[in-house]
């Protein structure tokens, strides 16, 4: 039940037959027409920009419009007062029943409450933390990871077929440097001094993996050159790495659908095959670029490259795919798994990457439109920085993996449900403090603890009704007489409950899965607010000695805000807890 967009379709209703009775003209466009809660709740229970979006095209002054859309819907029984505001905006009042009945609407579809079709079974591919395989994930990855997980939760909960996917950037040089520091790893498993070199990874993670090249090869690596080890002690070295991200992104409770490898995509005609796409459009060409703005470089000289024509769909400047020497530039395997996606079906695809990769967006928007005719859209989300404290001080080192915090530091310190909350308490293009101290308090100001205590209260208060004799189960409160539900701080409560299906879609298609936090911050501190005003008022409280029907009634509406805290929590993929300690 999705009561705001009830009331979206009853103005729509309205105003095409107001464009019937001649009242507007024909043709008008309202796609741009919103219902959403007022900004000061004084004004009304819903606003509508109607008469403001249609007045320019409709060449009528927006008062004129709102006042003659005002008049018809006051004829709708769900309608109990409709103002026209400033220069046009449209204020709705509801009868206080039609609020109560979204309490039944959750109550009869549990944490289903707000579950759309929104998405129609589209496929969407996000792919997101593709870290390289060379160390275990770090702080920076976390984010991430966790944004992805939420994302892709939110668009399965809108009615997507959602894909989750890692791209292993397992085809660059960086590991050709892990073999090789896991090679000197290998030689102090066999009781040789490691020589870590500058550029080496240092992290102690790489010491098992020297002891298992030793427990496979023995020593017969040992006195050999780089060009007869380098490719075994690589791919052993990359599964490690890639066996130990799983178990990282386990420990967030991240699951992969798919894992890609860049190195597939080479000497395997992909490459080749996705340039060939472009090149069929006369997409690619062989030119000489204009040298870097600014200061330019004093090895800088022109030469002659194969280039990717991004200009055409946006791009600062046309893209090189191939270098003056044959070989491939970083952007060709892009290229070309972008392309891959596209065979695969997919009907949208979302990337998200570091901030460090902003550079990357156009080029990558201007290719995935490229090779799809521009059918199939490219979202790339960018993920700020996540600066730790601790003790008021930043927190910078693990020495396991030697210069930097891992995900496993954070989620050993605060668990994984905290970590995910705290990661989606900004949104992804904004750097986010994550102090481990603040994480931890029990306090209104860790939004974490808030709503997690905003759900204990619930399961608290239903179990002081069983033992009260109330009946709890969902089906028997739905029966309730939620007529008893008429305190302005429960009806409050009731509209906030209501905002969750219209929260979930706009969340789903904006791709913005912090919303949802940030709601569910809004709606515990309704519960809250709610409960403590039962501390000076007894008619408040939701447990009523000896009044079991109006007891039943403020169950009803603690259980539907239980059901919605579940159903945010598990998109945001925290586990809600039942009392806290």
């Amino acid at each position: 039940m999705n009561l705001f967009n009830d009331i979206r379709v009853l103005v729509l209703e309205n105003l095409e037959a107001m464009q019937v009775a001649g009242v507007l003209p024909a043709g008008l466009d309202f796609a741009s027409i919103v219902v959403e809660p007022p900004r000061d709740l004084a004004h009304g229970d819903m606003a509508s920009n109607a008469a403001m979006v249609l007045a320019k095209p409709a060449q009528l002054s927006p008062r004129v419009i709102a006042e003659a859309l005002a008049e018809r819907l006051r004829a709708d029984p769900r309608i109990s007062e409709v103002t026209v505001a400033g220069p046009g905006f449209l204020n709705l009042r509801l009868h206080d029943q039609i609020w109560v009945a979204v309490l039944r609407a959750a109550l009869h579809a549990g944490v289903d409450f707000g579950r759309s079709n929104m998405g129609k079974g589209l496929r969407v591919n996000v792919e997101f933390v593709s870290a390289n395989p060379t160390g275990p994930m770090h702080v920076g990855h976390v984010r991430g990871a966790v944004f992805g997980d939420a994302l892709a939760r939110l668009l399965e909960f809108s009615g997507h077929d959602v894909t989750r996917e890692y791209y292993i950037n397992d085809g660059g040089a960086q590991v050709d440097v892990l073999a090789r520091s896991a090679f000197e790893r290998y030689r102090e498993a066999h009781g040789l001094s490691p020589e870590i070199a500058e550029g080496l990874y240092p992290g102690d993670y790489l010491i098992p993996v020297g002891q298992a090249l030793k427990e496979k090869f023995g020593d017969s690596l040992l006195d050999k050159p780089e060009q007869i080890w380098l490719t075994d002690v690589r791919e052993f070295a990359t599964r490690a790495m890639m066996v130990m991200i799983r178990e990282d992104l386990a420990a967030l409770g991240v699951t992969m659908d798919v894992y890609s490898s860049e190195k597939a995509l080479y000497g395997t005609g992909k490459i080749e095959a996705a340039l060939a796409a472009l090149d069929a459009q006369g997409l690619i060409y062989r030119g000489t670029l204009e040298p870097p703005k600014g200061k330019t470089p004093e090895d800088w000289e022109p030469r002659e490259q194969t280039l990717f024509r991004s200009t055409a769909f946006g791009d600062d400047v046309d893209r090189p795919v191939q270098k003056s020497d044959g070989g491939w530039t970083y952007f060709a395997p892009d290229i070309a798994y972008h392309f891959d996606k596209l065979e695969r079906g997919f009907d949208a695809l979302i990337d998200i990457f570091g901030a460090d990769h902003g550079g990357y967006v156009k080029r990558m928007n201007a290719a995935v439109a490229a090779l799809s005719n521009k059918r199939v859209p490219l979202d790339i989300k960018l993920m700020q920085l996540v600066k730790l404290w601790k003790n008021g001080q930043p927190f910078k080192m693990s020495k396991r993996a030697g210069t930097f915090v891992t995900l496993r530091d954070v989620v050993e310190q605060v668990g994984a449900d905290v970590t995910r909350f705290v990661m989606l308490t900004r949104k992804n293009d904004a750097s986010l403090d994550f102090d481990f101290d603040k994480v931890l308090e029990q306090s209104k100001e860790n939004p974490v603890f808030y709503v997690q205590y905003a759900h204990a209260r619930v399961s608290s208060v239903i179990r002081k009704a069983v033992e009260a004799g109330v009946a709890t189960q969902d089906a028997q409160l739905a029966l309730a007489d939620l007529a008893r539900l008429n305190n302005a701080a429960e009806l409050t409560l009731i509209r906030k409950i209501a905002e969750w299906p219209r929260l979930v879609e706009i969340s789903a298609r904006s791709h913005e899965p912090h919303r949802i936090a940030f709601y569910l911050y809004e709606l515990a501190s309704d519960l809250h607010g709610l409960w403590n005003r039962g501390h000076d008022d007894a008619s408040l409280r939701f447990v009523q000695e000896g009044d079991l029907d109006t007891t039943a009634a403020k169950i009803a509406l603690a259980r539907a805000t239980g059901v919605v805290i579940s159903s945010g929590l598990a998109i945001l993929g925290v586990v809600p807890v039942e009392e806290m300690r």
